[in-house]
């Protein structure tokens, strides 16, 4: 993702899927916290497995990489180095609404990150939201894949996706 030229999304929509996906950080390190390699993988536009450079640098919990940006952190941080390449593969449930968009069941997720498991059946509380509580509201079935542009340079390779 080039900084700041706007997130990448897929042409195709997705709802249940497996994701897989590489991603590194720039190799030389620059800033901290949330200003190293951040960026977030948004399944169906709406919610996001965070992509940041979390080797040996401090964040909030549910900030780092691997978290469910702004609701779960991640069980482990299982961060390579800075220019390492980093593996996610991701299992995602939709969320599902009722004829009055209403939601009967949440999102969950589960995420393996360079093969330790993260994200168990995780359930998402809501679309991310920067500040306040995410709330659910009703959506197609499925929607695109977002690779988001957060001003920071984020290489991205290797990218599957199945239906489940």
């Amino acid at each position: 993702v080039t900084p700041r030229t706007g997130d990448i999304q897929t042409k195709e929509k997705f709802g249940d899927m497996q994701l897989h996906i590489e991603w590194t950080a720039p190799t030389e390190i620059k800033g901290e916290g949330q200003g190293r390699g951040n960026s977030g993988i948004f399944l169906m536009s709406h919610y996001e497995v965070q992509v940041l450079d979390s080797y040996e640098s401090r964040t909030y919990s549910n900030g780092q990489a691997a978290s469910i940006y702004k609701q779960t952190p991640p069980l482990v941080n299982a961060m390579k180095k800075p220019g390492e390449w980093n593996t996610y593969d991701i299992y995602f449930t939709a969320p599902r609404f009722n004829a009055d968009g209403m939601v009967v069941a949440p999102a969950r997720v589960t995420v393996v990150h360079n093969g330790i498991l993260v994200q168990n059946n995780t359930e998402i509380k809501g679309p991310t939201e920067y500040i306040g509580i995410p709330n659910y509201k009703a959506h197609d079935d499925a929607l695109p894949i977002k690779l988001q542009d957060h001003g920071d340079l984020v290489r991205f390779r290797n990218i599957w996706v199945r239906k489940l």
